[in-house]
């Protein structure tokens, strides 16, 4: 079967995309357009987008934004006020923090407490009739960037799909989607690896064999400051102000969709362990916990080294 191969950069990541079995790159160059559009849409990392419109705007109005930035920032929204980790108004906070950029240090507890008063996703308006969001204070940031690459990979899932893809890889910088039967197997199943949260990139903690699926990850060994001593990583509480207290490294989810995975791997990683029913669903199809020691459990799934 013939693989055609598309990369780059775009999100903050290096992107690699492939189909299989097509004749040219048009699926592949809808899919390069689909990112740029969504990335200009999306970004917090210009001065100008539809949720940087939103931001400016804090405690002065609402903005009418486009009708799949309302929904993706409707799901963000209801899935911060779950209160289980993922915050989509948690920027304030990080910045002053700076984890991983210039400047990166600890906050006094003024600056956590100021950081906290504009986090809340309860200060957020939601206008379903006029697709209208509104920040209630000034000072209040609108970030989805912990969902928008799952949302912008499952948008390619369903773009190669009107394009008659139906065999592919979605590698949206770790974020994974596989689409389709897998070529290299008699049984369609894919073979993915796992990161070694404890090593560099590109080297795993083995790998599993799972139907097409998402393959999200949330972990702190990426971005972190030592002060003193002490190491502060980058996934900041947003009940506390401070990097969660935990025991893992990081964890894996392997569901359905991505966005699903943006967020069943943040709600793990902040439990520190599965809820007793989260196989029940059908649409979980396993998770691996790596801790920061140097041990690693797998749920629901095989792990081969």
């Amino acid at each position: 079967m013939t693989k055609r191969t598309r990369t780059l950069h775009a999100l903050g990541t290096r992107i690699n995309l492939t189909v299989f079995g097509e004749q040219d790159d048009a699926a592949l160059e809808a899919a390069a357009v689909l990112i740029q559009k969504e990335e200009d849409r999306l970004t917090v990392n210009r001065p100008q987008s539809e949720v940087m419109a939103v931001n400016h705007a804090a405690g002065e109005k609402g903005v009418a934004v486009s009708s799949a930035t309302y929904d993706l920032i409707d799901q963000a929204v209801a899935a911060s006020r779950e209160n289980f980790g993922f915050n989509a108004l948690i920027g304030p906070l990080v910045k002053r923090w700076k984890i991983g950029f210039a400047g990166a240090h600890v906050p006094a507890p003024k600056e956590i407490a100021e950081g906290l008063a504009l986090s809340h996703p309860d200060g957020v308006k939601l206008d379903a009739a006029t697709q209208t969001v509104r920040l209630n204070t000034a000072g209040m940031e609108l970030d989805l960037g912990g969902i928008a690459k799952g949302f912008i990979a499952d948008q390619i899932k369903a773009l190669w799909q009107a394009y008659g893809v139906t065999v592919g890889i979605i590698d949206l910088g770790g974020n994974l989607l596989t689409v389709g039967r897998s070529p290299r197997r008699e049984d369609g199943q894919w073979v993915i690896s796992v990161q070694d949260p404890g090593r560099a990139r590109s080297v795993d903690l083995g790998t599993t064999i799972l139907p097409a699926c998402s393959a999200v990850t949330s972990g702190i060994y990426e971005r972190f400051l030592v002060k003193n001593g002490v190491k502060y990583h980058h996934l900041l509480d947003p009940r506390t102000g401070w990097p969660l207290q935990t025991d893992l490294a990081g964890v894996t989810v392997f569901t359905a969709t991505s966005i699903q995975g943006e967020l069943e791997a943040k709600r793990l990683f902040f439990a520190g362990h599965a809820p007793a029913d989260w196989l029940a669903d059908p649409t979980h199809l396993g998770a691996v916990f790596a801790y920061q020691d140097g041990r690693n459990e797998a749920l629901g799934l095989t792990l081969a080294r």
